[in-house]
């Protein structure tokens, strides 16, 4: 997975050593590694039920927009992303019609970022494909694995919730 020069580091996962046995670094890159099988799985499955130009930055900004809207500011601080960031992610979002822009009722200088049709339709089959992602790894782990597994990484998640400012780590 990873070719780094120190040779502690330069070392891929290696599935057939026992837990005890790992490095640190093989941590956090199988935790990447199990959550992108799952997005890309999402994605390949949401492209196949008429949402194939849906990324998963653009879910992240959906669920900030949330149910009742939001503000292009609230979704850059929800996101951990600048303002004009956001306002790009809205703005694509709003060309592919998984959002559409609204006058604030409450105040007239602002636009509230409002879900569409399209946008609570990707969102829903999103959780209805995650529900089938979590029965495989049921299938396959177990389900008392897979619910030790939640709660432990619940348990190491920060209880302040989680930031979703991924690209901000690639200087984006």
């Amino acid at each position: 997975m990873v070719n780094v020069v120190d040779e502690k580091v330069n070392q891929v996962v290696d599935r057939s050593k026992r837990v005890s046995d790992s490095p640190g670094f093989e941590l956090p890159l199988l935790l990447f590694a199990g959550f992108r099988s799952i997005i890309d799985r999402l994605h390949a499955e949401l492209a196949e039920q008429g949402h194939p130009d849906v990324r998963p930055a653009y879910g992240f900004a959906m669920q900030a927009v949330g149910r009742d809207g939001a503000t292009a500011s609230e979704i850059g601080r929800r996101l951990g992303v600048s303002k004009q960031a956001a306002g790009k992610t809205v703005d694509k979002l709003e060309q592919l019609g998984y959002v559409e822009r609204a006058d604030d009722p409450a105040d007239a200088r602002r636009k509230i970022v409002r879900l569409t049709a399209r946008g609570f339709d990707s969102l829903g089959r999103s959780a209805a494909i995650f529900d089938e992602l979590r029965k495989e790894w049921v299938a396959v782990l177990g389900a008392d694995r897979v619910r030790a597994l939640e709660g432990d990484l619940r348990a190491m998640a920060p209880s302040d919730g989680f930031r979703l400012d991924v690209a901000s780590w690639f200087g984006a």
